[in-house]
């Protein structure tokens, strides 16, 4: 399995499969480049594919620093290391949405597009929800508490392999990764949530921009993302839960040939 490094030394491991025009895929939070697999299984024909394990997930190291906009990094190393002739786009799922969203917006690294499934980036809603539960999280209840937030994502879409896949990965999540991640969501004012999206980030995204939600987003979403990324389209495939991406990969990958084609 090929590894990278980060700017910091942090292991990164990563596959690369396929030919043509590069995917770069990133997972969400206590997940790994697994999750990706019946997406991959479908685009192969028409991309590489390249999909890495974030830093503290699967093979990849786990430093102790999980600082999201600094992890962004991570994606950088590897598409450097990849030394592809033309930059990719970059397809993230939740928290990995976000991680392809900073590294798009920092500068990190040539990008093409972004496609962000379901990862909204309106912080302070999902905040309020989480707040709550910081003590639990932060004990002995953890393992439970987290399965239980991650469960409530609406998975009865996903068929039962995939539940049960997801289930153990979820389980087994690492509380410093957790927590570290989710700090700011426990430390920070709503404002500050707010203020960090719409004045750092949101406004240094150029490139063209597709938010894939399994859900409703919430009220004004889609008009407040685009005020602030006029390059954006938000889609919301109603009923595909949290992972619209494996609840129906075939119509995901058709729509990422569409959106790469529009470029």
């Amino acid at each position: 399995m090929p590894t990278t490094h980060a700017a910091d030394g942090t292991g990164i491991a990563y596959e690369v499969e396929g030919s043509g025009p590069l995917l770069v895929l990133v997972h969400g939070l206590t997940e790994n480049r697994g999750m990706w697999d019946p997406v991959v299984e479908r685009l192969l024909g028409d991309y590489t594919c390249a999909r890495l394990d974030m830093r503290g997930h699967g093979e990849s190291d786990a430093p102790g620093d999980y600082d999201a906009l600094g992890m962004a990094g991570d994606l950088a190393a590897v598409v450097e290391a990849l030394d592809a002739p033309a930059p990719p786009v970059v397809v993230g799922h939740s928290m990995g949405g976000l991680l392809a969203t900073a590294y798009a917006a920092g500068g990190a690294g040539p990008v093409r597009g972004v496609v962000n499934v379901d990862q909204g980036l309106r912080f302070s809603a999902f905040a309020q929800q989480v707040r709550p539960l910081a003590p639990a999280l932060s004990g002995e209840a953890f393992g439970e508490t987290f399965v239980a937030l991650m469960e409530a994502l609406d998975p009865e879409p996903l068929d039962a392999a995939t539940r049960e896949r997801l289930h153990e990965l979820h389980a087994a999540a690492s509380p410093d990764v957790v927590l570290a991640l989710w700090r700011p969501l426990f430390e920070s004012t709503d404002a500050e949530l707010d203020s960090l999206v719409e004045t750092i980030v949101l406004p240094n995204v150029q490139v063209p921009y597709l938010a894939i939600h399994g859900s409703d987003p919430g009220p004004g979403y889609a008009e407040w993302l685009t005020g602030h990324v006029p390059s954006a389209t938000v889609e919301v495939w109603d009923g595909h839960g949290h992972w619209p991406h494996l609840v129906d990969p075939d119509r995901f990958a058709d729509r990422v040939r569409a959106f790469t084609a529009s470029l």
